[in-house]
Order: C-alpha cells, then sequence, then structure tokens
C-alpha cells in the first residue's frame, strides 16, 4: 500500500466541510457511502450557511487578535457560543489566555451570527 504524505493541514468549520463535500459531490456525481453518511450530519448539526460562516471568519480575522489561530476559530464557528461561559470553555483546552476585552470582542462578534 502506497504511503499517504500530507501535504497541508488546514482546520475546517463544519460549514466549510459541507461546502467542500457540495464541491466533491458536483465533480464526483455522487458521494461514496462514507461521504453520504458524513453529509447527513453535517447537514444536521452545521448551525452556519457557507457563506455566513465565511463572514463570521473575517470578522474574528479583523478583530487582530494575534493568538486567535484558525483552528480556535473554527470551533468558534461551529459552536457559536452565546455566553462567557462557553467562550471560556472553547479557550479552556487551549495554551493561551486572552485579556477580558479579548474575550469581550470576539463573543460581540459570534453573537451576531447567533
Amino acid at each position: 500500500m502506497a504511503e499517504i504524505q500530507i501535504i497541508k493541514e488546514t482546520p475546517l468549520a463544519l460549514a466549510e466541510m459541507r461546502q467542500k463535500l457540495e464541491e466533491i459531490k458536483k465533480r464526483d456525481k455522487e458521494l461514496n457511502f462514507r461521504a453520504k453518511k458524513t453529509e447527513e450530519f453535517l447537514n444536521s448539526i452545521t448551525k452556519l450557511k457557507y457563506q455566513k460562516a465565511e463572514e463570521l471568519k473575517k470578522e474574528l480575522h479583523d478583530l487582530k487578535i494575534d493568538r486567535l489561530r484558525l483552528a480556535i476559530t473554527s470551533k468558534l464557528i461551529d459552536i457559536l457560543p452565546k455566553d462567557m461561559d462557553s467562550l471560556r470553555a472553547i479557550f479552556s483546552n487551549e495554551s493561551l489566555s486572552l485579556k477580558e476585552e479579548d474575550y469581550t470582542k470576539i463573543l460581540d462578534v459570534v453573537k451576531k451570527y447567533a
């Protein structure tokens, strides 16, 4: 069996993944079994459409918070925390801490999309 080499690894929000599956579906005309199951799951759990997810990602990026990585941004888009406790829970597993004003800025932006 050939060895798989990872060229690039990029965190995706669920809405972005759903969009990628749509592109594959258009290209291949039909999805395989696992892709169909993934599509069903994404359709049932995804809260935002692709366009709104991209807008939210751009707004979070525009906050100019240096420590806010793409992986965390993707989690924020997927979960859409509504309060400070939920937001802190997302950051609790990360090895970074933000100022209180940064948490407030992030929450204000995310609330617009929730």
